[in-house]
């Protein structure tokens, strides 16, 4: 009796599937019908590029005004401001000053890539501001070193000799950036940037730990990173060493030293009495030395670094991919990683990777020695500038070193009395 109902239902149900099935015509794929297409509105990333480089270009004139005219500090923290909030949260970022100068360097050594005009403008009108004004760009332009401006709170003074090691790095690092980015290996400014992942509210963990340590470091001493770090900021140290108009100690400078022991940068030289008087055959013998150190140290640095350049090779994706062929080749691996299958999938022969290599490490070779020549010009130009003492009656501000914050304003009674 169960049997003959179950056979009932399951034939009823059956064929109520069936007649379910056949209910609507199967669809016909190959009616030629076309799908509409769906209209959306593409975000406007040149309205956008163009708006960067307006706000960048308001920016930097507010503060070179309010600076160097009108001696005053509120419109620095009022940029700073603006920017973290800007190019940092609304722009992520990106993309900034620092690390254009990795696309300008690719630009310049391959001629198949082409530089977007904005990112020309982004890197070059921070330099060009320099040269005119002074670093008005890091007073509060540059999201990074407004984050670090408006966490600031006191200043401990590092030794001149921690400071001069440490205002090494940036030159090296951007020594090594420009390297690996002329032989398209890396952007390991954008790659390792501290503060990006705050901007983006995400990102890898190491890296916002080192930020957040920057930080920190940053509520006790003037910008870490802009001072010890930021490869840009070399740049600009340079092009500011020229500026025509700068921020200067008041006229009526009475040597209160407020204005030095207010400075987060320690940008302000003291008064220096050079008692050390040398004749001048000792004078022209000093020179003389300067003269045979530097050319040493540059071939010294070219050699280091040519020596070095297939170590630096490695970070080259194909000089990689090279090794893992040929490690295959080898002793073929029955698990094989994506980047060797890829390798296998395209029929590239390995004697064409072999040539492309080739040509890589010469690249390298080649790029390596300019870099280290680089170095060694850089560390020879500043042992030369230790030895040389020159006398200061009065405060002064080092143009290199200001990031025109104006901190000292606010210390200086004369300022005061002028405003």
């Amino acid at each position: 009796m169960i049997k003959k109902v179950f056979t009932a239902t399951f034939s009823g149900f059956f064929s109520v599937a069936l007649c379910a099935q056949n209910r609507f015509p199967k669809p016909d794929f190959e009616s030629g019908y076309l799908y509409p297409e769906q209209p959306f509105v593409a975000p406007n990333e040149a309205l956008w590029a163009y708006l960067d480089v307006a706000i960048l270009v308001l920016l930097m004139g507010f503060v070179a005004w309010a600076i160097i005219k009108k001696r005053v500090r509120w419109a620095v923290t009022l940029v700073s401001l603006l920017s973290v909030i800007y190019f940092g949260f609304i722009r992520h970022g990106c993309v900034c000053s620092i690390g254009a100068v990795q696309n300008v360097a690719l630009s310049l050594a391959n001629s198949s890539y082409s530089i977007p005009l904005y990112i020309l403008l982004m890197f070059a009108l921070p330099l060009l501001f320099a040269l005119f004004f002074g670093r008005v760009f890091c007073a509060g332009v540059c999201p990074l070193g407004a984050l670090q401006e408006l966490v600031n709170i006191k200043n401990f003074r590092l030794s001149k000799t921690v400071t001069t090691l440490l205002g090494l790095f940036p030159w090296l690092y951007l020594g090594f950036a420009t390297l690996f980015a002329v032989t398209n290996s890396h952007f390991i400014i954008c790659r390792f940037d501290p503060f990006v992942g705050f901007f983006r509210l995400g990102g890898e963990l190491a890296l916002l730990l080192f930020g957040m340590l920057l930080l920190i470091f940053s509520i006790f001493t003037g910008r870490p990173f802009c001072r010890f770090i930021c490869p840009y900021g070399a740049l600009l140290s340079l092009f500011s060493r020229l500026s025509l108009f700068r921020v200067k100690i008041t006229p009526t400078c009475i040597n209160c030293a407020l204005c030095h022991n207010a400075c987060p940068v320690d940008a302000i030289r003291p008064p220096y009495q050079n008692k050390v008087k040398e004749s001048r055959s000792k004078g022209v013998l000093r020179i003389l030395r300067y003269l045979v150190f530097l050319p040493i140290m540059v071939m010294a640095g070219a050699t280091v670094m040519s020596l070095l350049s297939d170590t630096l090779s490695k970070a080259h994706k194909e000089i990689r991919l090279y090794e893992q062929v040929v490690q295959n080749e080898a002793q073929p691996q029955e698990v094989q990683s994506l980047e060797l299958q890829a390798f296998y999938v395209r029929e590239k022969t390995v004697e064409a990777l072999a040539a492309e290599v080739s040509a890589i490490k010469r690249d390298f070779r080649l790029y390596s020695a300019v870099v280290g020549a680089f170095f060694g010009l850089i560390i020879a130009l500043n042992l030369i500038n230790l030895s040389v003492k020159r006398t200061r009656k009065e405060y002064e501000i080092d143009a290199t070193s200001c990031v025109s914050c104006g901190r000292c304003f606010s210390y200086c009674p004369q300022n005061h009395q002028m405003s």
